[in-house]
């Protein structure tokens, strides 16, 4: 479980957020510059919050009034970004490599098998990056992520940056990767048909504040 209850100041820019999930991916919908990569941001350890709190599966991360709060590489939270972030000196296999060995864990050719093949990225590994294309890089980031085995999975647009074609290509790895990773994702966007396709939960928010909490219904008649 997910709980969240935070505000943050940002410039003239106020986030007051709150909201409890259990879904297998939280849809956070809202328009550009309504909060939610700063949320998200949060949730990583990568912005603190002014006030609140945010707890994963009964763990305190950040408890303003108690003075916690857990740094980014002790919380086994992955995330993707909208441009993939590989290592451009990296083959893919280095890269895929690199979550694990960050967090020191131990070799796990078996977990690298299943992510390769659930990515489909089995054909990748000698290349770098600069070889890929949009679509390619971001299934490696997500590999990548995984292989740090995080209890929570945060993609931030991560769709955002590739043209149509592209998107068709990655939205069925996402759908896998929902239906058969079994880790939990916050999955941020401003396009409510790639949320209808992926999410199980909404969190809608506009100008900072959590308007609505519940099924992809919400999104219904919604373009973007």
């Amino acid at each position: 479980m997910l709980r969240v209850d935070v505000e943050k100041q940002l410039g003239e820019f106020s986030l007051a957020a709150a909201f409890t999930s259990e879904s297998r991916v939280t849809g956070l919908f809202g328009a550009s510059g309504a909060g939610k990569t700063s949320l998200i941001n949060m949730i990583a350890g990568l912005l603190r919050p002014d006030r609140g709190t945010i707890a994963l599966d009964g763990e305190i991360l950040d408890d303003t009034d108690a003075r916690v709060h857990v740094p980014p590489h002790l919380r086994r939270i992955g995330y993707v970004f909208q441009d993939a972030r590989l290592f451009p000196h990296l083959d893919v296999r280095q890269n895929l490599d690199y979550g694990r060995r960050m967090n020191r864990l131990a070799d796990d050719p078996a977990q690298r098998a299943r992510v390769t093949d659930l990515l489909d990225i089995g054909g990748l590994l000698d290349r770098r990056p600069g070889k890929l294309s949009g679509g390619e890089r971001q299934r490696v980031a997500l590999g990548r992520a995984l292989l740090s085995k995080p209890r929570l999975l945060l993609l931030d647009e991560p769709l955002g940056s590739l043209d149509e074609g592209r998107k068709e290509e990655i939205l069925p790895y996402l759908v896998r990767l929902r239906d058969e990773a079994n880790v939990p994702m916050v999955y941020v966007s401003h396009d409510a048909a790639e949320l209808r396709q992926l999410a199980t939960e909404i969190v809608m928010l506009r100008r900072g504040r959590v308007t609505a909490l519940g099924g992809v219904k919400l999104l219904a008649g919604t373009a973007t």
